[in-house]
């Protein structure tokens, strides 16, 4: 089994993980009912998807 030789400084581990970040959704709007939605899914709101009624709503 392999093991490392030395060990990282802490700078070498704080660089490596500073592109641990959170990215923000891709929200798009919906074009049914103008609701921000993500994209490539079902809308919540309305249940429309690539202009078919994927979810039937009870309004």
């Amino acid at each position: 089994m392999a093991v490392p030789k030395r060990r990282w400084s802490k700078a070498r581990s704080r660089r490596s993980r500073s592109n641990w970040k959170l990215k923000s959704p891709g929200l798009v709007e919906c074009p049914q009912c103008h609701e921000l939605k993500m994209s490539h899914r079902v809308c919540k709101n309305c249940g429309y998807y690539a202009g078919r009624e994927i979810i039937e709503q009870d309004l």
